[in-house]
């Protein structure tokens, strides 16, 4: 969208054109059917650092590096749980060390290892149904699959 048709948009919409709406993410929220049983999955089996209990709440929120992952038990907020059918996708360096890991830990992955030609990559789900994947990105920023 042209600049002036964004600066347009956004006053139509009663934004400040100087000033966006939205100024990041705080994190990305997970569903789970039984929080207790889904954070010993994130924190023990993938060994996601624990940030902090939502109160009384079963949910709680785990530290990824980069992103924070708030796990919520669905139906305590009203929510039908609906599994994630696209990955959260956690960067590794080496995929096939940490998949290793992880079958050792019980995980099970779908399918083998796939290279994107600039990244690898590995499927596999949490016990509520939500997919996850390892990520390495080995090529530089630039590359392309393909040399597109």
């Amino acid at each position: 969208m042209p600049r002036r048709e964004a600066r347009r948009c956004a006053t139509v919409w009663g934004m400040s054109a100087s000033k966006p709406l939205v100024t990041g993410t705080d994190f990305i929220t997970i569903a789970t059917k039984d929080y207790d049983a889904a954070a010993k999955f994130y924190g023990d089996v993938l060994g996601l650092t624990f940030g902090k209990r939502w109160g009384d709440m079963p949910a709680g929120e785990f530290e990824t590096g980069n992103l924070t992952l708030a796990l919520l038990q669905a139906d305590a907020f009203g929510i039908d749980l609906q599994p994630n059918n696209v990955p959260v996708e956690f960067r590794v360096d080496d995929v096939a060390s940490a998949r290793a890991e992880l079958e050792s830990r019980g995980v099970e992955f779908r399918g083998d290892i796939i290279d994107s030609g600039v990244c690898h990559q590995a499927f596999f789900h949490d016990p509520d149904g939500n997919m996850l994947g390892l990520h390495h990105r080995y090529a530089p920023p630039e590359a392309r699959p393909g040399g597109a």
